[in-house]
């Protein structure tokens, strides 16, 4: 079937389970097959458009996204970006995003890749599918180790940020437990301090 045949949907949600958002020709128009690891369909919105709804989608913005990126790893040109960090779906450009030919790679489904000629290279997906990209060898595999530079990056934050709050709650939990000692030493020894009072006035 071929891709102006096919089903077009205009609503879709960008999951783990996405591989890639690639370009297609629908008519004279540029629209989007995403890729899934057990399905594929056609949006009417080129890729750029289709990643700047998703970050929508999860609470942010992509102007916002690439910021994330910029502050954490340094890079403002075809900059990866996470979508959710919960997820793991983060996702890198293969050429600069405003252009046509621009493909979105999703890094943590991409299973191997190697160089076609000096233009293109073909990836491997988690799902044993294959597709031809245009893009240099050497570009595919910089664009992979900065998206798993941001990876790393934002689990370091993730990771303290948990280690800060699990350090918080117990330390709350430490003072609070302390606290309410010490107001269970004052009521105990109350009687007895009552009950040395009592002898000392019966002695006399």
């Amino acid at each position: 079937m071929s891709e102006k045949n096919k089903k077009l949907f205009d609503e879709y949600e960008f999951d783990a389970f996405v591989m890639a958002v690639v370009p297609i020709k629908y008519g004279s128009k540029i629209y989007s097959k995403i890729m899934k690891t057990n399905d594929e369909f056609i949006v009417p919105f080129r890729p750029i458009e289709v990643i700047k709804k998703s970050c929508e989608y999860y609470a942010s913005s992509y102007e916002g996204r690439k910021e994330g990126t910029k502050n954490l790893i340094g890079v403002t040109h075809k900059s990866p970006i996470v979508i959710e960090p919960v997820q793991s779906i983060y996702i890198f450009p293969t050429a600069s995003p405003n252009q046509q030919h621009c493909y979105w790679i999703s890094h943590e489904h991409v299973l191997l890749y190697q160089r076609i000629d000096k233009k293109h290279t073909e990836v491997v997906f988690s799902n044993k599918q294959v597709i031809e990209v245009p893009i240099s060898y050497r570009s595919f595999e910089n664009q992979m180790l900065r998206t798993a530079l941001l990876r790393t990056k934002m689990e370091q934050r993730s990771n303290l940020s948990w280690n800060t709050t699990l350090f918080t709650e117990t330390r709350y939990s430490e003072v609070e437990a302390l606290e309410q000692r010490s107001q269970y030493d004052v009521f105990s020894k109350q009687p007895i301090l009552s009950q040395r009072s009592s002898s000392k006035r019966l002695n006399k």
